[in-house]
């Protein structure tokens, strides 16, 4: 099969095997297994009239080593069997437009994950879509509604809708003495929706990301740690991780997800959990912690998630 990835801009930047990368870890292992794969970014995705096009570059693997070539190409998006988008958030107006590129891809080529469902799916409001399983919150630009959901609740977290990697996230209690001012900030003066979740005190213990692919949760995970000078996990540092046991509790979530998320072409997704609560469904481009799993369970885990990958194609080529 003839593959694309769409991978973020500084990824590309600076392409080589980072272990941190999700999407290198696939792109290796799709190479080792004797695809073809191409890497490009959402900026070099282009419409010629209906048809989708982007320029792109070829991987290879050279002495173990990845790597790309210093020549580009125009390629018919259509040519390829399946095209990954990964670009990371924040999901913006140049993210949106290279949707809808993709949007005139064939249905003879699989786009995961699909984009009119990454439109649909915001990272953080989607997860009201599961009720039984997720924190209470509250999605407003609203101060006023904000005071009274902390003033119930005594500790919360608030949100940017669109960012990732705890960016703007910020925690509050109602005895903060900053409390007008990190709401304005948080909102942009009462302009910028956010969303408010209750405290969830078990984070101290920090959260896992499950990796979900086709219905079906892992059972390797890891627990991403906070830091000493934070409430939450910021720091990508082998310190900050511990090795995860994913619960029946945790499985079980697939089968409650799973009819939604198909229904979105949302097949590949990052599951962060507390307390067995779903706080965030990450669909843009969910890093599965490939290296820390590895270590944790000896295992090749970018071999086990690119053999389902490859399963997750042939079901949805036409």
């Amino acid at each position: 099969m003839n593959i694309l990835f769409v991978i973020d801009n500084l990824e590309f930047k600076y392409f080589e095997f980072n272990k941190l990368v999700t999407s290198f870890w696939l792109i290796e292992s799709f190479l080792k297994r004797g695809y073809k794969v191409d890497v490009t970014t959402k900026d070099q995705l282009y419409l010629n009239k209906n048809i989708p096009m982007g320029i792109v570059f070829k991987s290879f693997l050279k002495e173990n080593n990845l790597l790309k070539e210093h020549n580009c190409a125009r390629y018919n998006l259509n040519s390829y069997n399946a095209i990954f988008f990964r670009p990371d958030p924040p999901v913006d107006n140049d993210y949106i437009n290279a949707t809808y590129v993709l949007d005139y891809v064939s249905n003879q080529t699989f786009v995961v994950n699909n984009p009119q469902g990454l439109r649909n799916a915001n990272e953080k409001l989607f997860i009201n879509n599961f009720p039984k399983i997720i924190p209470e919150n509250i999605t407003t630009a609203s101060p006023i509604l904000i005071k009274e959901f902390l003033h119930e609740k005594k500790e919360i977290i608030i949100k940017p809708l669109n960012y990732c990697f705890s960016k703007g996230v910020f925690y509050l209690n109602n005895k903060d003495k900053n409390i007008h001012t990190i709401i304005d900030t948080a909102t942009n003066s009462g302009t910028k929706m956010v969303m408010v979740q209750e405290f969830l005190p078990k984070i101290s213990e920090g959260d896992k990301r499950l990796v979900y692919i086709n219905g079906e949760i892992f059972d390797e995970c890891v627990i991403k740690k906070h830091g000493q000078d934070d409430f939450k996990f910021n720091t990508h540092a082998d310190k900050f991780f511990k090795k995860g046991i994913v619960s029946t509790e945790e499985k079980e979530i697939a089968n409650y997800i799973k009819p939604k998320m198909e229904k979105e072409g949302l097949y590949i997704a990052g599951l962060d959990v507390i307390d067995n609560k779903v706080i965030e469904i990450n669909v843009t481009s969910p890093c599965f912690f490939i290296k820390e799993v590895n270590h944790f369970f000896e295992i090749n885990f970018e071999d086990k998630i690119t053999t389902n990958i490859e399963k997750l194609i042939r079901q949805n080529l036409h």
